[in-house]
């Protein structure tokens, strides 16, 4: 069935480049040879993301570069041609996107499409011979992470989800904070949300996989994840509505607790009708907080101790120059498809515990 991007959503909603080193399960035995190269870059899906972050970024990168696009609006097309110097056989729309298979400049396709589309053009590429890097929340479901994990090491590629914060100084900063001389970890606090606008988006559709908890929410179960350095073993939910006409399809306000092992636990909150954005670590002898956390810029840290000076970074360039470099040296990733499998499951036990009333065990 022929569509486009914007047509996908209206119905819904009214081998490889490079070969891995023998290092990673499952890959090719070759190494990659030459190490210098900048790896070809295709973003699929041209919309705000791609388009002010992922597209900016990628001048900026060391390790890669934009090298081609995807999209199903040709009215894009000339914009981005001529902004970024793309050839016209680098360019793509969602009917003939299994023709990159046969284009040597695309290392890597750059999912930046609604969450329902994720895993479709993960395999789709993964059978194409590309490496993907896919936005989070990985898929719908843990089901379609698993299909995706498959199809890309089945090809031979890499599986990469974009976990931003995870190359971060700020949150870097956070991971380490329990191997610091602040005693055992006790709770870690972690909010995000913001007021979401245009009712007709397709966040606000449950076919889309919209919704707080998968849009925002995942950030607060990576950060009390990467921060605790340990997996939750059970979660208690509620969700909470104040809109039940802008919201009668998603979840508004979730708010859980996970508890992790050795009686660690964390609070966590999200929603797209209030506006907060917090990382903080409480520890027997000390703490540390991260404020405007999850955003792109303008992350403040402090501690117990007073303001940490931290140098921020282009997120998206670091991130992608790090998934990159993995993908030459043969490296194994903390944002790779089974760190996406892994929320999904704490996910979906968020919203089983928030319809059931009761706790979840993981």
């Amino acid at each position: 069935m022929k569509y486009t991007r914007r047509r996908f959503i209206s119905t819904l909603g009214a081998g490889s480049a490079l070969i891995m080193a023998s290092s990673i399960p499952g890959f090719s035995n070759n190494i990659f040879q030459d190490k210098n190269k900048k790896l070809g870059v295709a973003l699929v899906g041209l919309g705000s993301y791609a388009s002010y972050q992922l597209a900016p970024a990628l001048l900026e990168t060391s390790s890669c570069y934009l090298s081609g696009i995807v999209t199903g609006t040709p009215s894009k097309i000339d914009t981005w041609k001529n902004k970024y110097k793309i050839p016209d056989e680098n360019i793509y729309n969602y009917d003939n996107f299994d023709k990159i298979i046969n284009n040597k400049s695309i290392d890597v396709v750059y999912v930046v499409l609604p969450n329902s589309m994720h895993s479709e053009f993960t395999i789709r590429a993964a059978k194409a011979g590309k490496h993907v890097f896919c936005e989070k929340p990985m898929a719908l479901s843990s089901r379609e992470c698993a299909e995706m994990i498959s199809a890309c090491k089945n090809a031979g590629v890499r599986l990469f989800v974009g976990y931003r914060c995870h190359t971060d100084p700020f949150h870097k900063t956070a991971m380490n904070f329990k191997n610091t001389s602040v005693g055992a970890l006790k709770v870690v606090q972690s909010e995000f949300g913001f007021r979401s606008g245009d009712p007709k988006q397709w966040r606000l559709r449950k076919a889309h996989g919209g919704g707080a908890l998968m849009d925002v929410g995942i950030y607060s179960i990576q950060g009390s994840r990467y921060s605790i350095g340990k997996e939750p073993i059970s979660v208690s939910a509620h969700e909470y509505k104040t809109d039940n006409v802008k919201f009668a399809e998603v979840d508004e306000t979730m708010i859980w607790q996970m508890e992790f092992p050795g009686g660690i636990a964390s609070s966590c909150i999200c929603s797209f009708n209030a506006p907060f954005n917090r990382l903080h670590i409480t520890a027997e002898n000390g703490w540390f907080e991260i404020n405007n956390a999850y955003s792109y810029g303008g992350l403040r840290a402090t501690s117990n101790r007073g303001p940490v000076d931290i140098k921020p970074v282009n997120q998206q360039a670091v991130q992608m120059d790090t998934f990159c470099k993995s993908i030459v040296d043969g490296s194994e990733s903390d944002a790779d498809g089974s760190e996406g499998l892994r929320d999904m499951r704490i996910i979906e036990a968020i919203f089983k515990s928030a319809k059931s009333g009761t706790m979840v065990i993981l």
